[in-house]
């Protein structure tokens, strides 16, 4: 990944989820998503391959999901489709 920081902000990985960084920052605390602490102040860094490992890690988890839990069509399933 030429051109791509080896660190991100706590930010950055908000917007490359398209979530909060406080959303992120449980993620981090809870140990979710790996990321060291620097500098005096104690900011957050989270390393982009870190990044990939966690976004990957949840893809199997969710293919996981989908085959213990097949979605089932109910009446209430297909009037949501047209919404």
């Amino acid at each position: 990944m030429p051109g791509t920081p080896r660190f991100l902000t706590l930010a950055d990985v908000a917007e490359t989820l398209n979530t909060s960084s406080a959303q992120v920052y449980a993620l981090v605390r809870r140990g979710d998503l790996p990321a060291i602490k620097i500098g005096g102040r104690g900011q957050w860094r989270v390393e982009a391959s870190a990044l990939e490992d966690y976004i990957q890690r949840l893809y199997a988890e969710t293919k996981t999901f989908v085959a213990e839990h097949p979605f089932i069509e109910t009446p209430e399933s297909v009037a949501l489709e047209g919404e």
